[in-house]
């Protein structure tokens, strides 16, 4: 059965999610201060982490910022009444999966949770590779140089995308569709594509020769050996 932490203060909210998603046959786990959160994701076990960011004790960002220091790539999934463009990149930069803004609707929750869940459960597929970048689909894992990347279920996902569209240039709107499962929505995801972008290309390209991801202005981007 799918193990999902919920990291939730609001005694109302957390019950609502946990019988909510009880009923759907997830098997969930309630955290109501930040070192419960911290002490349970930290133990593993568990597919997905719904995180809310205003908690006593630790809050959301500091979990989620210590759980990747750690090495730990469980998909985690931000709820917050907060929704200025900083408060989304800095959730997203921290190493968030996806953004969920209070208050939303149930059905919206189980998308999201749904489509993280997906990304970490790969259909077979081979390696897929471009200079000395390697990415095995089906194991989830990426080395540059022999130097093994810690990508975010997210972050691999986008990569994968990229690589097999690799010397084609991707639009954000393509991105959002394939990668996000999110063809048309109120507000773009243009911003949040973005910070991921530069998280990814920093993980990729930083300590090499090499750049192999690229932005074309006004277009999208593309991944190719050398500048297009």
């Amino acid at each position: 059965m799918t193990r999902i932490l919920v990291v939730e203060d609001e005694a109302k909210v957390a019950r609502a999610l946990r019988d909510g998603l009880g009923a759907e046959g997830y098997d969930v786990v309630l955290a109501a201060a930040g070192e419960d959160g911290l002490s349970l994701a930290g133990s593993g076990g568990f597919d997905l982490v719904v995180l809310d960011l205003m908690l006593p004790g630790r809050d959301g960002i500091e979990i989620l910022s210590e759980l990747r220091r750690s090495g730990d790539l469980t998909p985690v999934l931000i709820l917050t009444a907060r929704d200025t463009v900083s408060d989304r990149v800095g959730g997203l930069d921290a190493g968030a999966d996806d953004y969920l803004v209070k208050p939303f609707a149930f059905a919206e929750l189980l998308a999201r949770i749904r489509a993280l869940l997906r990304r970490g459960r790969p259909e077979s597929s081979p390696r897929l590779a471009l200079a000395d970048l390697e990415v095995d689909a089906a194991g989830r894992t990426a080395t540059r140089a022999g130097r093994t990347l810690a990508l975010t279920a997210l972050e691999f996902t986008l990569l994968e995308f990229l690589l097999r569209h690799q010397g084609q240039v991707v639009s954000r709107g393509m991105i959002a569709r394939d990668v996000w499962n999110e063809p048309a929505r109120g507000t773009p995801l243009n911003n949040v594509i973005d910070v991921h972008i530069m998280r990814l290309r920093r993980k990729v390209d930083q300590e090499a020769d090499v750049r192999l991801i690229h932005t074309v202005r006004g277009v999208g981007f593309v991944m190719r050996e050398g500048e297009p």
